[in-house]
This record gives structure tokens, sequence and C-alpha cells, in this order.
């Protein structure tokens, strides 16, 4: 790590299901409770399952003007609205000598403009070809909110999607720490954005049978590693970082939050959607984290895990953080955070890494709710129910996605 450039995170973004800022997104996940709820958005009637982490109390007109929200889908109004804090929170604005074409966005989505796609559709098969809007491509394309942002602020540098299913906010964010340690930017807006709670993204999961179907008790569904779960609950919103080399960061007098150090990507070439035995991808994307750094694992005091609440899932990334860790594993704080925010897919990532990031600045550690009924197959320190305080100086954040893809992000309390 001595010879690579310093990166480091100067902005932070978040709409989650649990808070629409980064500080109600803290606040949220300190109070340990669900954003499950009955769906608002469309009539449930006939799926099988009925709930879901949607965002409270949001309306995109109160971020950006009426016109512009009409010709966005929302996951890409939620990447410009965190977006939007996230620049702000760094002071990029009002960095006079900012070189715009040395600055890029790498803002992914898992699936991209699925209830634009889902409207759409129906428009074409009730009113024919003509009633098909001229902006369906544009708002459908994941790339857009990249787009979207680039064009909102002038950054010229590079300005691309990065699609891995619910690894993407990870990747994107990998891709940021690549591109400055190459010297292809000095900042780069990264993380990931996803809107899929509609008809066809519940009936599309439900059919995989991967969501649970706890209708009677939405604010307890999602219980990673818990014997109980049954699959994970969907969520929606946005998580962005600015990632920036720290000498641009000092040169501007700008706050850091946290150093990125490593991170790790690799892939399982297993399955369509079962992760490979025993987690060997993500063992590699954690080994690969904690090499890039030149760390030992045992300086780790805290993982972010994946923890969909899956039976599988759940159960091989325990395996995996052992097999990693060693003794040092049962020592660990591990937490999944999607027992309150549920799961995000190609958000996940973006979020994750702020919660990882401000445990390491509160030296706090997020809970795992609804842990009652623990899995002895899962038997590691998975913070049951409450927040606890912890001495922390590096944190792993994990997040897997179908087709095998795992990406790790290993980072570090900041100190010069």
């Amino acid at each position: 790590m001595s010879n690579q450039k310093r990166v480091v995170v100067t902005g932070m973004g978040a709409l989650t299901p649990v808070g629409l800022s980064v500080p109600e997104f803290w606040n949220g996940l300190m109070a340990a409770k669900s954003g499950a709820a009955k769906i608002a958005q469309f009539d449930v009637t006939g799926h099988d399952t009925q709930f879901a982490h949607e965002l409270k109390n949001f309306q995109a007109v109160n971020y950006i003007d009426r016109k512009s929200v009409q010709r966005m889908d929302p996951f890409c109004q939620y990447a410009v609205i965190a977006a939007e804090e996230a620049v702000k929170d760094s002071g990029l604005e009002a960095f006079s000598g900012l070189d715009k074409d040395r600055v890029g966005v790498t803002i992914g989505s898992g699936i991209g403009g699925m209830q634009t796609y889902v409207n759409q559709t129906k428009n074409l098969l009730q009113g024919g070809p003509g009633r098909v809007s001229p902006f369906f491509i544009p708002m459908l394309i994941p790339d857009i909110s990249s787009g979207h942002v680039s064009i909102k602020y002038g950054f010229k540098g590079p300005n691309y999607s990065t699609v891995s299913a619910c690894a993407t906010g990870s990747h994107s964010i990998a891709d940021a720490v690549m591109l400055i340690r190459n010297d292809l930017a000095d900042v780069i807006i990264a993380g990931g954005a996803e809107a899929p709670i509609c008809e066809m993204g519940v009936a599309g999961f439900n059919s995989m049978k991967a969501l649970s179907t706890r209708n009677d008790a939405p604010e307890l569904a999602s219980r990673p590693f818990d014997k109980d779960r049954d699959g994970f609950v969907m969520g929606e919103g946005a998580g962005i970082l600015v990632v920036e080399s720290l000498d641009h960061a000092l040169a501007r007098g700008a706050k850091i939050y946290a150093e990125l150090v490593g991170f790790g990507v690799t892939g399982d070439a297993y399955h369509m959607t079962a992760p490979a035995p025993g987690g060997e991808g993500a063992v590699r994307a954690m080994k690969m984290a904690l090499k890039m750094a030149g760390v030992s694992p045992d300086v780790v005091g805290y993982i972010n895990a994946h923890g969909t609440s899956t039976p599988l899932g759940d159960k091989q990334e325990s395996e995996a953080i052992k097999t990693v860790f060693g003794d040092h594993a049962f020592k660990l704080k591990v937490s999944s955070t999607k027992s309150m925010t549920g799961h995000l897919l190609g958000a996940a990532g973006g979020i994750e890494a702020i919660a990882t990031i401000l445990a390491l600045q509160n030296q706090k550690v997020p809970p795992t709710i609804n842990l009652t009924n623990p899995d002895p197959e899962c038997d590691l320190d998975y913070v049951p129910n409450q927040p606890v305080a912890a001495s922390l100086d590096f944190a792993l954040s994990n997040t897997f996605g179908f087709g095998g893809h795992n990406a790790t992000l290993l980072v570090k309390k900041y100190s010069n």
C-alpha cells in the first residue's frame, strides 16, 4: 500500500428506508428499528410477498424540479438526490481550483429503470407503439444516473455505470479507487441506486422463492443469521460517496471521513444465484482486500456483512469469514444492516459502505435486529438487536451478487 496513491472519502449521501439523509440513516440504524411495511406503491393483491422497505415520506419534487422528475426513473431520482447530498457534504462546489475534467462519476444500478419498463410496457399493450414515451430508453438504462450527475455538475472525467447485481455499489466504489490510483481522476462520485419495488420486481423475486413471505409481521421478516429466516426483503434508495485522492483532499482542505485501503473483486464461476460452497469466492475477495492494504486479518474489528437473510447465503458468508479470519472471526463484530434497511440490491454496497465508515467514525457498531433464534451454523458475534460500542481501526464491507459477483471494501479510520 505504501507505493500506491492514498484514496479517501470526503463526502457521503444517502436515501434509505430508515432515513433520507446520512445523519437520518445513521440515527435509524442506531435506533435498531425495521423499515419494513406493507407496500404502498402498488396493489399487492395476489403477490406472495406484500411488504418491502420503501422510502418513507419521500417526494422527489421536494428535491428535483417536477419536469426533471417526470423524465427520470425513481432509481435515477434517488441517485441524483443522494449525489447532491454527497457533493455538498464534500465541499467540492466551493473549491475554486477544481478541475472538472478530472472529476468522474461511477454510479451503478443492478436493475436500472424497472418501474419505467413496467409502465411503458403497459402503454404499449394498451395503446400501441405510439404510446411509448420518447424518454423510455433514457429513463431505463442503468448508466443514466451517472450521466445526470455529470451533467448537473459539469464533471467530465471517467463516467460510466457498473452492473453486478447486488455487488454493484461496492464495485462502483472499487472502480473509483482504481481510477484514482491510476491517475485517471482526482475525484470520483461513486455508489449505487435502485428502485425495484414494483409489480414485476416483486413477482420476479417471488417466482425465484428468494423473498420472505412473512406478510403478518413485515418488521420481523429481515432476520439475517436467525434460524427462522425465510428470504430477503426488498429495499430501495441510494448510497453515494465522494472518493478522492488524499493529496487532492488535503490541498483543498477537505474533511476526511475514512481511507479506502483495499478491495477485493472475485467471481464464483459456480451458479446463477447460489454462492459457491463455503463462500469460496467471498473468501478470496476478503483476502484480496487485506493483501492490497498490506494488513493482517487480526486488525479488522468489524464486518458489515452481506447478510441478506437467505438460508444459504448467511451460512456461506459465516463460513467464509471463519476461513479468512480463523480464531479472530469469533472476536470480530459482524452485523447486517439489511435487517433494518432491507436489501437495496445494486444500492446495497453504497449505503453499507456509508454504514461501515460511520461505524469507524463513531466507534459504534450497528446491530443485526430480529436475531432472536440464532442459527447454530451461524455462530459469530452478529451484534444482536442493539448497537454496541467498539474500538475500531479497520472494517470490511461485503457485497455479493447473483451471477457469482463478489466485492469487498476495506476501510481504515483516517490518520495522517
